[in-house]
């Protein structure tokens, strides 16, 4: 993989594991009591959002559309396992077969 290429993958990895981090934080800020935590934590949300759509502009500058939004869609797959993990969520066995495949489409879409 070339130099240029691999550092573009980082960066999508570091943009999509942002985006669902601030997913994340959007939907635990709505199970606090409390305005201030509240306010606080979206505001986490809204930063790491934020910072997820400022890599993914430099990325984009940088490479293809087709491959920079194919990348994206680690985001959902970073999101089911927050959730999962963090969030005990119960995650239905067919929606991890669904997660599984996203996950395989975007390494082979990544290698190509």
């Amino acid at each position: 993989m070339k130099e240029g290429k691999t550092k573009n993958l980082l960066l999508l990895l570091v943009s999509t594991s942002l985006a669902a981090i601030g997913q994340f934080f959007f939907k635990y800020s709505f199970g606090l009591q409390g305005m201030y935590q509240f306010l606080a934590v979206l505001a986490l949300g809204i930063v790491a959002y934020f910072a997820s759509t400022i890599v993914y502009l430099f990325v984009l500058s940088r490479a293809h559309l087709h491959w920079v939004y194919s990348i994206g869609g680690l985001s959902y797959v970073f999101a089911v396992i927050l959730a999962a993990t963090v969030l005990n969520e119960a995650i239905p066995p067919l929606r991890w077969v669904g997660v599984l495949i996203i996950f395989a489409g975007v390494a082979i879409i990544g290698m190509s």
